[in-house]
């Protein structure tokens, strides 16, 4: 894994672009308004919610989200 990022590092560089590397693990059962990480967050494939706060979402749109939070694209909501 780590040669494939270093040539994706290499592709990103060379069209202008960083490759910022996140870890994935969690990112679509991780609630991105509190915070809190649970299995029973994802309710089904497609749904997500909060077992904590009760937010409710797209569960890919979660992940997507949280992975932008991860990589310091986005500010997260949590306190």
């Amino acid at each position: 894994m780590g040669g494939f990022l270093g040539i994706l590092a290499h592709k990103a560089e060379s069209a202008g672009r960083v490759l910022i590397p996140v870890d994935p693990r969690n990112t679509s059962r991780t609630c991105p308004e509190c915070g809190y990480v649970s299995s029973e967050n994802r309710a089904t494939q497609e749904k997500f919610e909060c077992t904590r706060c009760g937010h409710t979402a797209n569960a890919d749109q979660v992940g997507a989200l949280n992975v932008a939070i991860r990589a310091g694209l986005v500010l997260p909501d949590v306190a």
